[in-house]
């Protein structure tokens, strides 16, 4: 499958609503999105077929030395196809110049998700309780040192 990275633009906004839609129980808004868009401390990349669809997009900030990675979704039909793998494998490199560490949250039950982040060196070192929408649903706090 091909597919580039590229960074999001407001062209972008409406695929990547429509993904957040698809991907997560409490989405971003159009509007949350555009505002992330234009926020100095975040940055915003797709992936983008051939023909110009969305297959996949991520979202990190930044502040001083630390990474928080806000976002990483991809559509279910190029699931397992390297999509995530690219975005993080981004987020890494720029990691490894920029910040100290990463951090993120994942939703408890979200089992491909927390293996994906294992598999990729993150570590659990904590869980938010009833930190979604959901009042049952828990957050596992994953780190990773990325400091070259």
């Amino acid at each position: 499958m091909n597919f580039q990275l590229v960074p999001m633009d407001r062209r972008h906004l409406s695929q990547v609503a429509a993904l957040e839609r698809s991907c997560f129980p409490d989405p971003w808004s159009e509007q949350t999105l555009e505002q992330a868009l234009y926020h100095d401390l975040s940055s915003l990349i797709v992936a983008e077929g051939e023909d110009g669809a969305v297959l996949g997009y991520g979202v990190i900030q930044a502040v001083l030395d630390e990474g928080c990675l806000e976002r990483i979704a991809v559509n279910p039909a190029y699931r397992r196809q390297g999509v995530a793998q690219a975005v993080l494998d981004c987020f890494l490199r720029f990691g490894r110049e920029h910040l100290a560490f990463l951090t993120l949250e994942v939703r408890a039950g979200n089992r491909p998700a927390i293996q994906f982040y294992l598999k990729n060196g993150f570590e659990q070192v904590g869980r938010r309780p009833n930190y979604y929408r959901d009042p049952q649903e828990d957050a596992i706090i994953m780190t990773l040192e990325v400091e070259a």
